[in-house]
């Protein structure tokens, strides 16, 4: 049996009985990967219960770090790719096979976006049309088309890309994370490429944000984002265009106020993306009406 080049990074909290499923599904897979779990301070034991399984690094945080969580996972890892699951995600038989032939192959493609399939019924997450469907094109030779996002739930990257990018920005925490990334990934001159035989299951746990918060975060940290790596005029559409919800989206008011307080931070990390990478961001706003 072939040894495995890609080690699975989870980070986890507080979901332990979705976490034992999943690694009951990674481990059973051939040739099994190495695999590590980064316990963001859990109190329901899931440390515990993770290390009982085979070939499972557990990395015990005392706190909750967020979605950084994962870079810590990374770090850990010594295989030159790197699948990201969530405890309530897993990967198909072959997908990671196919994964690192494709990163064999293309020597410049930095992270490969899987298909995510949603639940019992095996339905595409609705970000998968819009993978497939990219404005962005197929570079000659890719297997799939260019892409400027995915989900960090069925991903695979290319270790060296991912920590030349340093990987996910602590300041967002949870939340639209993966923009930041796609975004420092291709700065660096890599591309990322979603591959439709790349296949990843995600059954969603019901211990999960309210949509609400969810949306509150995710909204903070896009404008978060945009402080960081967007043109000045960019930066201040976009917080008229939210000042403008306020009054009907009262709950924008709250992410308002959750990118002042990280404001300073934000703005002490802008770094311009080069204009090759602006283009392709105005492309996909254009074609997707942002």
């Amino acid at each position: 049996m072939s040894e495995a080049r890609t080690t699975v990074v989870i980070a986890t909290r507080d979901r332990a009985p979705e976490l034992e499923r999943t690694l009951r599904q990674l481990t059973a897979l051939r040739p099994p990967p190495p695999i590590v779990v980064v316990d963001n301070g859990s109190s329901d034991g899931t440390a515990e219960r993770a290390t009982a399984y085979p070939g499972v690094h557990v990395v015990r945080l005392p706190r909750n770090i967020g979605m950084a969580a994962r870079n810590l996972g990374v770090a850990v890892a010594r295989t030159p790719y790197v699948a990201f699951s969530d405890d309530d995600s897993w990967w198909a038989d072959d997908a990671l096979a196919e994964a690192e032939r494709i990163l064999d192959t293309h020597d410049d493609i930095g992270l490969v976006a899987a298909k995510t399939l949603v639940g019992k019924e095996e339905r595409e997450d609705p970000v998968v049309a819009l993978m497939a469907d990219s404005p962005l094109g197929r570079p000659d030779g890719f297997p799939g088309p260019a892409v400027l996002g995915f989900l960090a739930c069925s991903a695979v990257v290319r270790r060296a890309a991912y920590l030349q990018a340093a990987g996910f920005h602590p300041l967002l925490h949870f939340g639209a994370e993966e923009k930041l990334l796609s975004y420092d990934l291709a700065a660096r001159g890599w591309w990322l490429c979603y591959a439709e035989e790349v296949r990843a299951h995600h059954h969603p746990s019901p211990v999960r944000p309210s949509p609400s918060w969810r949306e509150r975060a995710e909204l903070r940290n896009r404008m978060l984002i945009t402080v960081m790596r967007r043109p000045l005029r960019r930066c201040l559409a976009e917080g008229f265009r939210a000042m403008a919800r306020v009054p009907r989206e009262p709950h924008v008011l709250g992410a308002i106020a959750g990118v002042f307080r990280r404001l300073p931070r934000a703005l002490a990390d802008r770094q311009r993306l080069p204009a090759s990478v602006e283009r392709r961001i105005r492309v996909l706003e254009h074609a997707h009406g942002g």
